[in-house]
């Protein structure tokens, strides 16, 4: 029963360190996208698409994904780390942790849905596209900090009952690295 609860506990933590990775590269996303649905025309480093009308949100992700150096990498790595959290999560419900996980497994679903819908990518020509951009843009931070609250509360609880020691956060710092950039 201890190597359970001690595993569910190093889960707990890496989903911790992901949710953080998840949240710089989101800062450093944040900086180059622009939440409206005005159209543009594009002219951007993609050719096939230059002069043809897009949103503003998606002129950005492709402004990010092609003209920012480094903005592929970083919107692929906060993907994958979403994806992994999303992941960490159900393996995290299936260790026992069932207050805080469905929390936040729901949040984390929300999360994607809206960070989709406010790249106006996937989203784009369904009934969740009608929503406007801002108003998705909104709800994927305010979710994002939903989820970090969780995760915190959880953390703190799990760390009350079995206090970490430093070659616990070492694993658990070096296995969620492993996984981020692993994929």
């Amino acid at each position: 029963m201890f190597r359970v609860e001690r595993a569910r506990q190093l889960l707990g933590e890496m989903l911790v360190y992901c949710f953080a990775v998840v949240l710089l590269t989101g800062g450093f996303l944040a900086f180059f996208y622009k939440p409206s649905g005005e159209a543009v025309l594009y002219g951007g480093g993609y050719e096939p698409l230059r002069g043809v009308t897009l949103s503003a949100a998606y002129d950005s992700i492709l402004y990010i994904g092609f003209d920012v150096r480094g903005g592929a990498f970083i919107r692929g790595l906060h993907h994958h780390s979403s994806i992994l959290l999303g992941l960490g999560t159900v393996a995290w419900l299936l260790l026992g942790r069932f207050r805080y996980a469905f929390a936040v497994l729901g949040l984390g679903a929300f999360a994607g849905i809206s960070g989709y819908g406010a790249a106006d990518d996937l989203l784009s020509g369904t009934f969740l596209g009608k929503a406007p951009i801002p108003l998705w843009y909104g709800l994927h931070l305010l979710v994002a900090v939903a989820v970090g609250a969780v995760l915190v509360v959880s953390s703190r609880r799990e760390a009350a009952r079995q206090p970490r020691t430093v070659p616990f956060v070492v694993l658990s710092i070096g296995l969620t690295l492993l996984a981020v950039f692993g994929l």
